[in-house]
């Protein structure tokens, strides 16, 4: 790519982020003036509710439509629609890594995860190239968010340990170990495989990986305590009515 042609795409690209961050963070303040009475936590998870949902229907778009198809041409050249999408997240993340670090809300996983993606979007704008299997790292890792934020507001208004709360955790764990852990996995392998991407964007890959499978051992443990919870509940119920039962037909 000609230099002066790149360093316009990446004045292009700079001016992109920027609109981006203020939109983020316009959306934000509104919704607190909106919702003055709820915490700003509630607010601030609204705003990822939303990027989560606008991110993997563009994503999804660039991916299974608009091409190319990441898991043949990783280390393709970056296509416009491509662009936009990752100046439109960049921009988000380095909202939600600001609220994050300011609000001090997040462990350590959580943050170098934002800070691995935001190194790995910057990369592919400077390069020109990635953005494909880029793209397609971001609709894995965001198809799970809507269901992660429905999670929080469910607990936050009492209403987590109904049926509602039962489907949104087996849909999370569920879409996490499919898209993240199996579909992942796929594609960082056809990532390593393929000799067009830079060496550093595979480590990128590697990395992101790594910290999806951190995610994941957590996951699991969680869903292994709340699934033997409700079975000491239940248990509990059904020795008690068999209890009642017994005790009414003695009568």
């Amino acid at each position: 790519m000609p230099e002066q042609k790149k360093r316009a795409m990446s004045t292009c690209s700079l001016v992109l982020v920027s609109c981006s961050f203020a939109a983020w963070i316009t959306l934000y303040v509104l919704l607190c003036q909106i919702n003055n009475s709820k915490p700003y936590e509630w607010n601030c998870r609204l705003v990822t509710l939303v990027h989560g949902i606008l991110i993997i229907s563009l994503s999804a778009y660039v991916g299974f439509i608009d091409g190319p198809w990441p898991f043949t041409y990783p280390g393709s050249t970056n296509t416009p629609l491509q662009i936009h999408v990752l100046c439109l997240t960049l921009g988000y993340f380095f909202f939600d890594l600001g609220w994050c670090v300011y609000f001090q809300t997040e462990k350590a996983l959580m943050l170098t995860h934002h800070l691995l993606s935001i190194l790995g979007i910057i990369m592919a704008l400077i390069l020109g190239e990635s953005a494909t299997e880029v793209n397609a790292v971001l609709f894995g890792s965001e198809i799970t968010n809507p269901l992660l934020q429905v999670r929080w507001f469910l607990r936050e208004s009492g209403q987590y340990d109904t049926l509602a709360g039962d489907v949104v955790d087996f849909l999370f764990v569920a879409l996490f170990t499919i898209v993240r852990i199996g579909v992942g996995a796929r594609l960082l392998y056809c990532e390593l495989l393929s000799s067009k991407p830079y060496w550093f964007v595979k480590f990128g890959g590697v990395a992101m990986y790594v910290v999806s499978w951190c995610f994941m051992i957590s996951i699991w443990r969680f869903a292994w305590r709340r699934s033997s919870k409700k079975y000491q509940v239940w248990k509990i119920h059904k020795n008690v009515g068999s209890h009642l039962n017994g005790h009414f037909k003695s009568q």
